[in-house]
C-alpha cells in the first residue's frame, strides 16, 4: 500500500510516534470536485493530510475536524478524518485579492481542533491563534499551547504530471509526537520532556523531520519505508501496519431534507429556483433537489 494511506510509526525505542500520509487519488478526487485556484487547493490539501495524521492518532472511533477561519481571501478551511479512514475537506472563499499563498490566505484568525467521539459523548475543542509561516507551523503552535505536546509536522502538495495524461494532485506529510509512555500520567501543562535524554530525543527527530524535502513526501517512487529510514535510520524505526484512506463525504438526502423540513412554507419558496430546490454539498459538490415543499425529487 504505497498511498492513499497513513502510516504509522515509532522511533526506535523511544517514547516518539507519528505517521506518513500519502496521499493521491484521494486528494486528486477531493481537489478535482471544488476548482479552487491552485494556491487555495494546495491549502486544502495540506489541512486534509494534517487532518488525516492528528485523526489517525485517534485510539477510539470517531472524528477529528481541523478548521482554521480567518479574515483573509480564504474565511475558512475545513477538514475532517472518520475513524476508519474517510476523509473529506474544503474551503470557503471571499470576493477579492486571492494572490496570497499558503497560510497568508486565511490571513489572522484562529483554528479551532474537535474531536467527536461520537452519539451520546461530550465534545473535545480546542481553539488556538493562527501562527507561523505555513500550516504545518500552525499545527505545531496549536499543539504546544492546546495540549502541551512536543509536535513536529511538514506537508506537501502539488501536482504530479505524466506525458499524455491531466496534471494529478497528491499530498503528503510526516507528523512525530513526543508521547507519554503507556499507562503514564501527567497534569496538564505539566512538562512532557523532563529529563536531558528526553530532550536529546526529541531535539534529534525534530531536526531530522525538519529536513523532509517535498519530492520525498510527494514522489509516489519514494515509499513512506523509504523515508523513515533515510530520517532516522541512526535511531531505527519500526514501521506498523499502514491503514487505508478513502475520499468519503457523509452527506445524505435524508439529512438534507431533515434540515429543509425545519423551515416555513415561505422560507422553503424563497430557496426555490426554476421550480425546485437545489443544494450542494460543500464537501463533495454533489447535487440534492427538492421540490418546493421540501421533499426530495426524483427528477433532477
Amino acid at each position: 500500500m504505497a498511498d492513499n494511506a497513513i502510516f504509522p510509526f515509532q522511533v526506535g525505542e523511544t517514547a516518539v510516534r507519528g505517521h506518513v500520509v500519502r496521499l493521491s487519488g484521494v486528494i486528486d478526487e477531493i481537489l478535482q470536485a471544488h476548482q479552487f485556484p491552485d494556491m487555495v487547493s494546495s491549502l486544502v490539501g495540506e489541512a486534509a493530510s494534517l487532518a488525516t495524521m492528528m485523526g489517525a492518532a485517534l485510539k477510539f472511533d470517531g472524528k477529528l475536524i481541523f478548521q482554521a477561519q480567518g479574515d483573509g481571501p480564504v474565511s475558512m478551511l475545513v477538514a475532517d478524518y472518520t475513524a476508519g479512514g474517510a476523509l473529506r475537506a474544503t474551503a470557503n472563499l471571499r470576493d477579492g485579492d486571492i494572490s496570497q499563498t499558503g497560510i497568508a490566505l486565511l490571513g489572522e484568525g484562529h483554528i479551532v481542533m474537535t474531536i467527536d467521539h461520537g452519539a451520546d459523548m461530550e465534545r473535545y475543542q480546542g481553539v488556538t491563534p493562527i501562527e507561523g509561516a505555513d500550516l504545518a507551523e500552525a499545527a505545531i503552535a496549536y499543539f504546544a499551547q492546546s495540549e502541551q505536546i512536543p509536535t513536529v509536522v511538514r506537508l506537501a502538495v502539488g501536482r504530479l504530471s505524466t506525458p499524455g495524461e491531466p496534471d494529478r494532485w497528491r499530498a503528503g506529510g510526516i507528523m512525530a509526537q513526543f508521547v507519554p509512555g503507556e499507562g503514564g500520567t501527567r497534569e496538564r501543562g505539566e512538562e512532557i520532556l523532563q529529563s536531558e535524554e528526553d530532550r536529546d530525543v526529541w531535539a534529534r527527530v525534530a531536526a531530522f523531520v525538519g529536513t523532509a524535502k517535498d519530492d520525498e513526501l510527494l514522489d509516489p517512487a519514494i515509499s513512506a519505508e523509504t523515508l523513515l529510514y533515510r530520517l532516522f535510520h541512526e535511531d531505527g524505526v519500526r514501521a506498523f501496519a499502514p491503514q487505508p484512506v478513502r475520499a468519503e463525504c457523509g452527506c445524505n438526502g435524508e439529512k438534507i431534507a431533515a434540515v429543509l423540513s425545519r423551515y416555513s412554507e415561505d422560507e422553503l419558496h424563497d430557496m426555490v429556483e426554476a421550480g425546485a430546490i437545489k443544494v450542494v454539498c460543500e464537501f463533495c459538490r454533489k447535487g440534492y433537489h427538492f421540490t418546493p415543499q421540501g421533499e426530495p425529487s426524483r427528477t433532477p
